[in-house]
């Protein structure tokens, strides 16, 4: 096996692993596990500032 065959093969490996993360990322199944994370951030925010609130209420 010469240098050339080894890099036509990885190169196959890695355009075959590449679509299969693209089908992975882009699959209807998953999407509303990735909605509910991206949506866990803004919730984050909210909790944050209410457990402020209740912080200052609390000191006062």
């Amino acid at each position: 096996m010469d240098q050339g065959l080894v890099g036509s093969i990885f190169t196959v490996i890695v355009f075959v692993a590449f679509i299969g993360a693209c089908w992975w990322a882009f699959s209807s199944r998953n999407k509303d596990k990735f909605d509910e994370v991206a949506n866990s951030i803004i919730g984050d925010e909210d909790i944050n500032d209410n457990n402020e609130l209740r912080n200052k209420d609390q000191e006062s």
